[in-house]
């Protein structure tokens, strides 16, 4: 499909709000057609190595942030295809400063399909440092 499109390059960003801190980057979904939210069956990050808890993800698109586990029941939201939604990791400490390895893994859902694809994108990115975001999660909590 589109493996190596799923990072956004050059998008990796410092995130520090309301007491949480992590990082964001940009991601894009790695099928032709686009999604419903609830078939997008999980979004696996890894950075340098280290794979961040499921619980620790959250997915943002149209002005709205879900986490993983809530993205199950969105039925009235797509992730479209070439769409760019970002992905903000909570991770205590934040990254430091300079280069990291960044993995995306997205497991999507798709009706004609006998098994449920993973694919994977991995590249080295340099993190940026960018403004401070809100917490505008839906079915989160800090």
């Amino acid at each position: 499909m589109f493996d190596d499109k799923i990072i956004v390059p050059d998008s990796l960003e410092r995130l520090t709000a309301d007491g949480v801190e992590g990082f964001a980057l940009l991601a894009r979904l790695p099928y032709y057609r686009g999604l419903g939210l609830s078939m997008v069956e999980d979004i696996g990050v890894t950075v340098d190595g280290e794979k961040v808890p499921r619980e620790n993800v959250r997915f943002s698109v149209h002005g709205r942030t879900w986490t993983l586990d809530a993205m199950e029941t969105e039925y009235g939201d797509r992730w479209n295809f070439g769409e760019k939604a970002r992905i903000l990791v909570k991770k205590p400490g934040g990254l430091h400063a300079g280069e990291h390895e960044v993995e995306v893994a997205v497991r999507m859902r798709i009706s004609y399909l006998p098994m449920v694809p993973t694919t994977r994108d991995c590249k080295r990115m340099k993190l940026q440092n960018r403004k401070e975001v809100g917490n505008d999660t839906v079915g989160a909590s800090k």
